[in-house]
């Protein structure tokens, strides 16, 4: 005899896919999101090809309105040479009477220069938390992979800016932190909103063959 066994697998654009969402993102450049830990770091690739054109990246800064921090870039832009590194400044304050921890997003535009901007460090990476009052300085070291200067979609890219949007976090279900806001708001800080998500859950059956030795009571 045969039963079949309906399986409901959560997927796509749920809190809980964030995190693998974006790790997905920052393996591929999908969406606008920065490449990182790719392997891209070798020492030989971290040479600037001299007669090339600069490039200037520009940074911008946002927050949720729920986070009561300010959070500005220390520069307004820097210029770059691929396979260049650079070091850029970001600025938060607690300005609340209590500690708070928060959780940046990031993108950059034109999403198709992200495949090669890739971030050696960044505030990025982890939750930050912030005492009552505190304010620090949140570094950024980042280069442009010279193969962009073997892609013809970015041939004529003088301009990238890089944003950051930062969220009040909160704990999950299973116990994770992720951006205190509605899931749209996420989703756009990451880029994705021009994007078709996947499904909230996915219905797949699957054929079990079981062996029923014991008799019907």
């Amino acid at each position: 005899m045969y039963t079949t066994a309906v399986i409901v697998v959560a997927v796509g654009a749920s809190y809980a896919a964030v995190p693998l969402y974006r790790m997905f993102c920052a393996a591929t450049g999908f969406a606008g999101t920065p490449k990182v830990g790719t392997g891209r770091f070798e020492p030989e690739r971290l040479v600037p090809v001299e007669n090339a054109t600069r490039i200037k990246v520009h940074f911008n800064a946002d927050k949720s309105e729920q986070l009561p921090w300010t959070f500005t870039p220390q520069q307004k832009f820097v210029t770059v040479l691929p396979g260049e590194t650079s070091l850029a400044f970001y600025t938060a304050k607690n300005m609340s009477s209590k500690d708070i921890i928060g959780i940046a997003t990031y993108n950059v535009t034109p999403d198709r220069v992200a495949p090669y901007f890739s971030k050696v460090e960044c505030f990025c990476f982890e939750e930050q938390r912030l005492l009552a009052g505190e304010e620090v300085d949140m570094p950024l070291l980042f280069f442009i992979d010279k193969d962009i200067l073997d892609d013809p979609s970015c041939k004529n890219v003088e301009d990238v800016v890089l944003s950051y949007t930062f969220f009040r976090a909160r704990r999950n279900e299973h116990g994770q932190l992720e951006p205190d806001a509605d899931e749209d708001v996420v989703q756009n800080s990451l880029g994705f909103g021009g994007y078709e998500h996947a499904p909230k859950a996915e219905v797949r059956s699957v054929s079990v063959s079981e062996d029923h030795n014991s008799s019907a009571s």
